[in-house]
């Protein structure tokens, strides 16, 4: 099924083809468990339904954080520290 949502991130609207059902959508708008109506779904696919966030526009807006000793220095080629 055809979903269009807007981002609530950007305020985008897209447009996702997402494997769910009129009944699907009608349990989860009455209050059941987006899981529970729709536990086929991927998480990436749940969020779209949501938020209207896709998997890439959250990737870029909140990309992973490095852990410590993941930096190098681009002048050493050296962690911090060593």
């Amino acid at each position: 099924m055809l979903i269009t949502n807007v981002s609530r991130l950007s305020g985008i609207e897209r447009t996702l083809d997402i494997p769910v059902t009129k009944e699907q959508l009608q349990r989860w708008r009455d209050g059941e468990l987006i899981q529970r109506a729709m536990p086929h779904l991927t998480a990436t696919q749940r969020e779209f339904l949501m938020t209207g966030i896709t998997d890439e526009e959250w990737s870029k807006a909140f990309p992973p954080e490095e852990e410590e000793g993941d930096t190098i220095n681009p002048e050493t080629g050296e962690e911090p520290g060593s």
